[in-house]
């Protein structure tokens, strides 16, 4: 009779526990009640000041100029993260294969080729990165979380892995995700659930949950995760990083547990791998670093072209920095809650002044019908192998996906081929929809999108709502990323929505405007209880970035348009002019200025 998965669970936990050495063990861990555990790694005394420098001083891209020219050890670099990494799982319950001894040991081999050669390996020569646990690495188990996949030790290594440790990269820990890797809180039976360091009472996101708290952590240089519904960009709203989601064929994606029998994704709807960093410019030292290394020579599913060439648009052609910015307000599905439309409000006044052109866009039509389309796309097998693996150790769905995961017949090659004419119509009517400029002349084009990435602030636990406005753009393949603005203070909790959609200020304020369905009624029910809203208090508050298809240089520019306006940057003009012109266009508008 197979093991119970209860028992698989326990010897599990037991394995990874006792890969993390005794003295980084926190002697008093701190109690539940205790909701920000940002600084218990400053506060432990198992790390030397020289190593809280390295971890919280540096990003990936100066960290790997300061060891290649030899001002840090790759060996310091690595047990300092291991450390934190380690610390880390104590307090978030983010990693599920802790690989610090072989970390340990590579580190030492590339400083001693480095110190033998005078030149290192490649650009990410000694970086710690970790990695969601869908990627394999010979020797380790991707068990995703699902007890049937324990203790079954990968026999190959994931494309993307090897290609990492090719450009020098130290693979220290995988980092966990929920189960069928298809919620939005990053829980299973095996490891437990993800916290979010910084109020552990909300949300660390999914699927790429555990690697969105470990770099909020700042357990880890760079993150690697992946992306089919939001995966990607959720966890890094939800801990306040970067997180970027290519275009499909321009990351290696294949050798990966997914939990579906081989080429599933060919038949349905495919997902991406993409970085979660501290930095954009993290984010665009690993697509640097994938296109370099030349990846379509060796895997047929990569589309030829290095990063520098993925921008099409004009004003990349003609070497503008101000760009014109289409400003996507809803999806027509859900609409955002106050502090949301307000942010939106206040960053494209922000881009405005910092010499941009702000486009508001109309709904298009069709995005509101992506939802659906995607959640039939993503259940074309029915979920039957899903469904063998958690029946093999009696292992039940945990309780957000009971009731909401539906194991079904898988559809017929017709009804196949009738969701893949709609997508294909979708694809084809957002062209005209979302990218020229509404009533100009000569269709004057628009250089990327900025949206929001959720309806909503960073929610409590299990309580995610629609995922339309991430999901959409995995169905149009575009790449999108995720770039943090501000933190949700008290003034934000304040807000409502009157009729004509702007945030103003009321304690008692309610959503005025009319239901637009389900899950407009569901997200609404977030903003009902006062209570409930200042839990979002102290959280990022971020916005997505969206360029068209392959073009992710295109979408760099725009996450950077973006990432320098939010620090008041305009070029050749001083924060403080660009804050006082702001702070008069906004005058008495409810929330924060940015």
């Amino acid at each position: 009779m197979p093991e119970h998965y209860h028992s698989i669970a326990k010897r599990k936990q037991a394995e990874r526990d006792s890969r993390i050495p005794a003295e980084w063990k926190l002697e008093t861990p701190p109690p539940a009640s205790v909701l920000d555990v940002r600084d218990v790694p400053r506060k432990s005394g198992i790390l030397s000041q020289a190593e809280l420098e390295i971890t919280e001083k540096y990003d990936a891209t100066p960290l790997a100029e300061a060891v290649r020219s030899g001002h840090l050890k790759c060996v310091d670099v690595t047990l300092a993260f291991c450390k934190r990494a380690a610390i880390a799982q104590q307090v978030t319950n983010c990693i599920t294969e802790p690989l610090f001894d072989s970390a340990l040991q590579r580190a030492a081999a590339l400083d001693h080729h480095l110190h033998r050669h005078g030149i290192p390996v490649g650009p990410l020569h000694g970086i710690p990165i970790s990695v969601k646990d869908t990627f394999k690495i010979a020797g380790t188990d991707a068990s995703i979380g699902l007890a049937a996949l324990c203790f079954q030790p990968s026999t190959s290594t994931s494309p993307l892995i090897s290609l990492l440790l090719s450009a020098g990269a130290v693979i220290h820990c995988k980092t966990n995700v929920p189960q069928t890797l298809g919620a939005l809180d990053s829980v299973n039976n095996v490891f437990g659930r993800t916290l979010n360091p910084q109020n552990r009472k909300l949300t660390a996101g999914g699927s790429s949950g555990g690697e969105g708290a470990l770099l909020q952590m700042r357990g880890s240089a760079l993150g690697v995760g992946t992306d089919i519904a939001g995966s990607i960009r959720i966890p890094a709203m939800c801990n306040g990083v970067y997180g970027l989601k290519p275009s499909g064929g321009r990351v290696p994606f294949g050798g990966q547990e997914m939990g579906t029998l081989p080429a599933s994704e060919e038949v349905g709807i495919g997902a991406v791998a993409g970085p979660l960093g501290h930095s954009l410019r993290d984010c665009e030292l690993f697509l640097r670093t994938v296109s370099a290394a030349k990846p379509w020579e060796r895997d047929p599913a990569i589309v030829p072209g290095f990063y520098e060439s993925s921008d099409m648009s004009l004003s990349g052609a003609q070497g503008k920095k101000s760009l014109t910015i289409g400003v996507l307000s809803t999806d027509g599905l859900t609409t955002p809650l106050p502090p949301i439309s307000a942010l939106l409000t206040e960053l494209s006044t922000t881009l405005k002044h910092a010499g941009h052109t702000i486009i508001p866009l109309p709904t298009p039509p069709s995005l509101p019908k992506i939802h659906s389309l995607m959640n039939a796309l993503m259940s074309i097998d029915g979920r039957s192998h899903m469904q063998h693996l958690l029946t093999t150790t009696s292992e039940p769905l945990i309780p957000w996906l009971d009731g909401r995961l539906k194991f079904k017949t898988p559809k017929t090659l017709e009804q196949v081929r009738d969701l893949h004419a709609q997508r294909l119509q979708i694809a084809h009517d957002m062209l005209s929809q979302l990218w020229s400029v509404p009533g100009a002349a000569g269709g004057k084009e628009i250089d990327v999108l900025v949206c929001p990435v959720a309806p909503h602030p960073v929610p409590p636990v299990d309580t995610w709502g629609s995922v339309n406005y991430t999901s959409a753009f995995v169905l149009l393949d575009y790449p999108a990323g995720v770039v943090p603005v501000r933190t949700f203070n008290e003034d934000d909790a304040r807000l409502g929505l009157e009729a004509d959609g702007r945030g103003v200020g009321g304690r008692d304020a309610k959503v005025k405007e009319q239901s637009l369905g389900e899950w407009d009624d569901k997200n609404r029910r977030l903003w009902s209880d006062e209570e409930l809203r200042r839990e979002f208090v102290g959280s990022c508050l971020s916005v997505q970035v969206v360029a068209p298809r392959l073009q992710e240089r295109r979408l760099v520019r725009g996450m950077e348009a973006v990432e320098r306006a939010v620090r008041g940057e305009r070029w050749g003009e001083g924060k403080e002019k660009l804050d006082e012109k702001v702070a008069r266009e906004m005058g008495g508008m409810g929330g924060a200025k940015l």
